[in-house]
């Protein structure tokens, strides 16, 4: 990965840094919803999600916080190289969607557990407000705190489509709401969601750039099993654009060379196990193989993340 420092701004870099080696997530499932599946604003969830895709299987909401850490710091020893730190990462659904008093007996539970060097809280934006900030500030001054909030989109027609319940205006609040407190916050970001253009997706991206994130996960769109996206997919394979892998690679290198520097990039693609999936089939390629490919074309180009974002700025 140190050849990758001068192409884009790698989260992994700076969690090696800020902790002075390598850091594993562990996930932590505590069973909140959302407020597009309760019927609060909309059920069934985002036409794309299925969280099963991405929850490891440890992650049960009836074990305890501190359970699941347990087991998952095992689960990673056991498969993966020893990590120097920890961070709890309460991933599936809106995991502020829920009074200030759970979400601060959450995050305490997960800080008291030996090892946890910091917490990362995914949520939506429209599940963060005065009360909830209060809480996160409180615990930021204690640990290394991050939001990661489910934008996938700066096209509010786009958000409708795809079932979020929340438009562009409530992104910007929430951030502004979270860097008012000095939070860090990142963003997901899907790329190809159904009736954006490149050019649309393209110019997102300086969207995005002034939103003030910290972190950016970016994802392709993947159709998978017992969503509402794989019933639409399948009446009209055209409802969507996916993008087979030289394409993806080529166009988010596109994506990043306007994508704010100071942006650190955490994910450059989805992977889901095979099971779930139903399209784009990309085979058995890792991420890492994916991100080895994303790195050599930075290369052969002889560009880097904000390349034309500076034009951008000069300009």
């Amino acid at each position: 990965m140190q050849k990758s420092q001068p192409y884009y701004n790698s989260y992994t870099d700076f969690l090696k840094t800020k902790f002075g080696g390598r850091v594993q997530k562990l996930s932590v499932n505590t069973g909140l919803s959302c407020p597009n599946r309760d019927g609060t604003k909309g059920t069934g969830g985002c036409i794309y999600c299925l969280n099963e895709a991405f929850t490891p299987s440890y992650c049960q909401p009836e074990k305890s916080v501190t359970e699941q850490l347990s087991e998952g710091m095992s689960f990673h020893k056991n498969r993966y190289r020893k990590a120097n730190s920890y961070i709890a990462y309460f991933q599936s659904f809106s995991n502020t969607y829920t009074s200030p008093e759970i979400l601060s007996s959450m995050i305490q539970e997960a800080i008291s557990f030996p090892s946890i060097a910091g917490i990362t809280i995914g949520t939506r934006p429209d599940c963060i407000d005065n009360e909830t900030v209060d809480v996160l500030a409180h615990f930021s001054e204690k640990t290394f705190l991050k939001i990661e909030l489910g934008i996938e989109s700066v096209n509010d027609n786009t958000l409708k489509l795809i079932n979020r319940g929340h438009g562009v205006a409530e992104v910007k609040a929430a951030i502004q709401l979270l860097r008012d407190r000095e939070i860090s916050a990142g963003g997901h970001f899907i790329l190809g969601l159904p009736g954006e253009t490149l050019k649309q997706m393209l110019d997102s991206a300086n969207i995005i750039s002034d939103l003030g994130l910290f972190s950016l996960k970016l994802h392709q769109l993947q159709v998978l099993r017992n969503t509402q996206l794989e019933q639409l997919y399948n009446k009209n394979p055209n409802f969507v654009q996916l993008f087979e892998p030289s394409e993806y690679i080529d166009f988010v290198v596109s994506f990043a060379e306007r994508l704010s520097p100071n942006i650190y990039i955490e994910r450059f693609a989805a992977e889901v196990p095979p099971r779930f999936l139903i399209a784009p089939d990309w085979g058995l390629i890792r991420y890492d193989q994916i991100l080895n490919k994303i790195i050599s074309q930075f290369e052969e180009r002889q560009t880097f993340q904000g390349r034309l974002w500076h034009e951008k700025v000069n300009n």
